[in-house]
């Protein structure tokens, strides 16, 4: 029975080499794949009883093919801003549909990081696959759920509209005149009845300022407003009066006590080296804290001393932060010219989508070009205990398996999940050289096996020879 032996080991060693040759040539075939781990056939011997003492009964061998999914492959630079690799461990998550996802959709791990733009907005790779995460929800918030895969969507980023930037701050870099000359009107002034806010240099009406600063802001939703900062030399030494108006004065709803646009009244104190005195400025509520309130449009009436905007305006409320003492410069009282160096303030108009930025802790960022940026999403990052035992499916994706351990989710660079490394694509890790090489012995070793079965049958016929 040994010469059956030996050609049965004779075919095993064909079926071995030619799972060998398959593996071979799917590295080779996959050379130019992103993200493909090689994959290589590894023999073991097969040993049969012995049938009696001394006799021996060839086995033969089988193949064991494994696919390096651990491995790193080298990641290189690419043009795209949507173009994903992984520097260390971890896989993307991805989905095979990108809408109405369940607890039964399965849910693929992959490391083709070739996401492109869909028609709809997705994030998908070359394979079809859509690429998930953690979505920013309605308080502009990203939570990271590690535990439960079902809480991960789709990323869209084509649902990201235009963005505008509301003004929360206005700096100003200002000089007023110490000797500015006492205006004439001054005796006339009342700032309810006969204020700066109601000058009309047509009519006459009102007191006209000494000097006046406006600044351009912007509204909830990117609308272009003016206020302005009017200022009356007082005949007290180092104070003006003051008003905050809007400009026009249609722009806003006043509550009692103010008209004509006018948002905050008041005076402003400044020490005798020309420094702004907020403990005697009573232009704010609060003077170590000098800010305006105005309502929104929809807001109930404004009483006393406060202010809405216009109905008509149909914007939200908003709250400005004066930073009249700090930074550079600050609004003084020099016996120099009045003028304004700089006025600055945040907020933006309304601006446009330009670009998606992704960064290497997985933030999907917006860019309008207005100057504003928005984070939409976090790519989320799974690990596994053993990640050479995951099943592959097709399009170079992975599903879980019973060897590969259970999947953890974690935010990149978290948790020994490697970082991403935006702009980039991780490279094929097959070697040709080492592949035409295998390629040569394999066939060398498929070549011996059937020598073994030709040598076996001739032995067989010798043996049928004998009995005639």
């Amino acid at each position: 029975m040994s010469i059956n032996s030996a050609m049965l080991a004779g075919v095993s060693g064909l079926t071995a080499n030619s799972a060998a040759l398959a593996a071979i040539s799917d590295n080779i075939a996959n050379v130019n794949t992103v993200g493909y781990k090689r994959s290589q056939s590894q023999f073991q011997t097969i040993v049969t009883s012995q049938a009696a003492k001394g006799a021996y009964s060839a086995g033969g061998v089988q193949a064991v093919t494994r696919q390096y999914v651990s491995q790193q492959g080298l990641l290189q630079r690419t043009s795209s801003n949507t173009d994903l690799g992984i520097a260390g461990s971890g896989f993307f998550v991805v989905t095979q549909k990108a809408e109405d996802l369940d607890a039964t959709d399965a849910r693929l791990f992959t490391r083709a990081g070739s996401f492109q733009v869909d028609d709809l907005g997705y994030l998908r790779n070359a394979a079809g696959l859509y690429l998930q995460g953690w979505v920013v929800d309605s308080e502009g918030e990203i939570t990271v759920d590690p535990s439960d895969i079902t809480r991960l969507s789709s990323i869209n980023v084509g649902t990201v509209g235009g963005a505008a930037e509301q003004t929360t701050r206005v700096a100003i870099n200002a000089n007023l005149k110490s000797s500015q000359t006492l205006s004439s009107e001054l005796g006339t002034y009342d700032v309810a009845t006969n204020s700066m806010a109601m000058y009309d240099p047509e009519t006459g009406a009102g007191v006209k300022p000494d000097f006046e600063i406006q600044m351009p802001i912007s509204d909830s939703k990117g609308g272009q407003r003016t206020i302005a900062v009017s200022f009356l030399k007082s005949a007290t030494p180092n104070q003006w009066y003051a008003e905050i108006r809007a400009v026009p004065a249609s722009d806003v709803v006043t509550g009692t006590g103010l008209s004509n646009g006018q948002i905050r009244t008041g005076t402003v104190a400044f020490t005798s080296d020309g420094r702004l005195d907020l403990t005697n400025t009573t232009l704010f509520a609060d003077p170590n804290n000098p800010q305006i309130s105005i309502g929104p449009s929809s807001g109930a009436a404004p009483g006393a001393g406060a202010v809405n905007w216009a109905a008509g305006l149909g914007v939200d409320s908003q709250l400005v932060d004066f930073q009249f003492a700090t930074g550079a410069g600050g609004l003084t009282q020099y016996d120099s010219q009045s003028v304004v160096q700089a006025v600055t303030t945040n907020g933006t108009a309304f601006g446009n989508l330009t670009n998606i930025e992704i960064d290497e802790d997985g933030f999907v960022t917006a860019i309008f070009d207005n100057g504003i940026t928005r984070r939409i999403a976090q790519v989320a990052i799974s690990t596994f205990p053993n990640p050479d035992g995951l099943r592959p499916v097709s399009g170079n994706a992975y599903r879980v398996s019973d060897t590969s351990g259970t999947f953890n989710l974690k935010a990149p660079g978290t948790g020994g999940a490697g970082l991403l490394s935006p702009s980039t694509l991780e490279a094929s890790t097959v070697d040709l050289s080492s592949e035409f090489t295998g390629l040569i012995t394999t066939q060398r070793a498929y070549s011996a096996s059937s020598k073994i079965i030709t040598t076996a049958d001739e032995m067989l016929e010798e043996l049928l020879r004998v009995k005639r």
